[in-house]
């Protein structure tokens, strides 16, 4: 059981006093720690002037999918001076997940890790000494609803945090009046395991992670297990959640953790260089180590911001772990036959001002950006959450997601980024607004080809699915070619996830069991995608008997009008 009370707090950073929406005063919000198999009760008191949900990104929900806690997908959010109590179960996950909320952009400053321990007690590797959330985000002193509106009309690159955090924390790299921000520290003593529990909370941005004088070794993420290995440097995407291990095997002195934001190259849109560092300090420095007492914290050397091949490979490097008895029950299903094929191609496009059928584009005043899966904006509806119109067969008019974009053309293409008048991208610009959905039969196979696109811009995309976790087949740059891709999936030991990151100006390929009957998000997981329309929904039909069929809403489920 958990008490979260949402209201405003006035933080200061960065020599301002900033009114931000937190979860019982703090930021990041309490953390969940759970065992697998628990049943999980969050009593949500809304103290704040808006409407909130909370969504627990990655948990599974089986049977629980009013308590998902997508806004206007699974319910309406909690209004002001009322409350609501979420209950689900934590069943077949161990690892890390976190919450945050699913209204606006207020999972900026409304978000937590959700900590899941094996019942058993015991890890598939070493047993670390300590257990450490490395949260991942931003500080900003905007009005992030406003934030969020302004994207949902077009985007503007102006509307960005002022900070990178880690735990909270901004780091010395940023200064009010030439005091430092406080650091995230990490006090560490030689010869112990340290499990790091990395979560990207952030709007924005992947991040690289990086520990100077240390190696890091992967265990886990999106709360599965993987097949451990060695390496440097981490890439998390936004949404993502990865578990590392990090043996305090250097010389005792004071290193620098740092986690830098990457981001495509021009002629893409350029955001400032966001980077935050915490600290890891050996305790007992010998009194004689005078170059670690009187000297700044090593610091890592971190990949260029611009550099997207080495997230690329780290991704590639994701297998999941063979347990004992074989692989995952799912493995089988997923490795025969395929029910539907869908292929989503990501992107942005534009719509007319004032509903006119047709405008002037390439950047026009007559037209505003918006994000598309296979050129359709989704429209969130504003009266009725999509499950309750299902369950009640009316409230929402919805579309079926087209299975494939209108036309072929090279996806990948350079030429396509420049937002100009004349451009290459104009005649391919126009995109309509829609509440898609995509309906399967209840334990249907369903393999996704996520396909990232140069329109307007050729950014990642860290596509996260609902109420399911799917196994990542493949990724590969440019175009995908189902004749010569298909030979790359690897249907032996794919990691499963919750979150993929789609590679800029490539694919990734992802089967999933549609076996958990309710309405779920698929949408990416920078705020901005979102927010312009990059999502849509999958229902999952009910099964054959009572547990595999959608039980009604709970008597408490939150109105969209008081």
């Amino acid at each position: 059981h958990h008490p979260f009370f949402v209201s405003q707090v006035r933080m200061r950073h960065l020599c301002n006093d900033t009114l931000v929406t937190v979860v019982n005063g703090q930021f990041p919000g309490p953390a969940l720690e759970a065992t697998e198999g628990d049943t999980v009760v969050v009593h949500l008191v809304n103290q704040s002037p808006y409407g909130i949900t909370i969504h627990w990104h990655g948990v599974k929900q089986r049977l629980t999918c009013w308590a998902d806690g997508a806004g206007m997908i699974t319910q309406c959010p909690i209004q002001p001076n009322t409350t609501f109590t979420y209950r689900f179960d934590v069943s077949g996950q161990e690892g890390t997940l976190w919450w945050h909320s699913h209204v606006s952009a207020l999972r900026a400053t409304l978000h937590g890790i959700i900590v899941i321990r094996p019942r058993s007690g015991t890890y598939p590797f070493p047993k670390p000494d300590v257990e450490v959330p490395v949260i991942i985000g931003e500080w900003w002193q905007r009005d992030l609803i406003k934030v969020d509106k302004n994207f949902s009309i077009g985007g503007s690159f102006d509307d960005n945090p002022a900070a990178a955090t880690i735990n909270g924390k901004l780091g010395d790299l940023y200064n009010c009046s030439g005091v430092a921000e406080d650091n995230f520290v990490l006090d560490v003593e030689p010869g112990k395991t340290y499990l790091l529990r990395l979560v990207n909370a952030a709007l924005f941005s992947e991040y690289y992670f990086k520990v100077a004088g240390h190696k890091l070794t992967v265990v886990g993420a999106d709360a599965s297990y993987l097949r451990p290995f060695t390496t440097e440097v981490v890439a998390v995407a936004a949404g993502e959640t990865i578990d590392v291990l990090m043996v305090a095997d250097a010389p005792p002195c004071r290193y620098y953790m740092a986690a830098l934001a990457n981001q495509p190259p021009v002629p893409d849109p350029q955001i400032p260089v966001f980077i935050s560092r915490g600290v890891v300090q050996y305790n007992n420095i010998p009194s004689d180590a005078q170059n670690c007492t009187e000297k700044s914290p090593l610091m890592p050397e971190m990949p260029d911001q611009h550099d997207t091949i080495t997230t690329f490979y780290f991704h590639g490097n994701l297998t999941g772990l063979q347990q004992p008895g074989g692989g995952h029950p799912l493995l089988p299903q997923v490795r025969g036959r395929v029910d539907e094929r869908l292929f989503l191609t990501l992107g942005k496009g534009s719509m007319c001002t004032h509903n006119k059928t047709s405008c002037k584009r390439g950047g026009s005043n007559e037209s505003f950006e918006v994000a598309y899966i296979n050129n359709v904006s989704f429209h969130l509806p504003e009266t009725t959450a999509v499950l309750e119109a299902r369950y009640y067969g009316s409230g929402v008019a919805v579309e079926q997601l087209p299975s494939m974009p209108p036309r072929a053309f090279n996806f990948t293409d350079t030429a396509l980024i420049p937002v100009v008048p004349g451009g290459k991208m104009e005649e391919l610009e126009p995109t309509r607004k829609a509440t898609t959905t995509r309906r399967f039969a209840h334990n249907a196979t369903v393999e996704v080809v996520f396909q990232s696109t140069a329109t307007m811009q050729s950014d990642s995309n860290p596509m996260h699915l609902h109420g399911h976790d799917f196994f990542v087949l493949a990724q590969g740059h440019g175009n995908y070619d189902a004749g010569r891709d298909v030979r790359s999936y690897n249907l032996v030991d794919p990691p499963m996830k919750n979150t993929v990151q789609v590679p800029r100006l490539g694919w990734a390929a992802i089967r999933f069991v549609a076996d958990n009957p309710g309405a779920w998000f698929l949408h990416c997981h920078f705020e901005f995608h979102i927010a312009m329309g990059m999502a849509t929904v999958f229902e999952v039909d009910s099964g054959p008997t009572l547990e595999t069929t959608l039980p009604p809403p709970p008597s408490d489920l939150p109105k969209c009008t008081r």
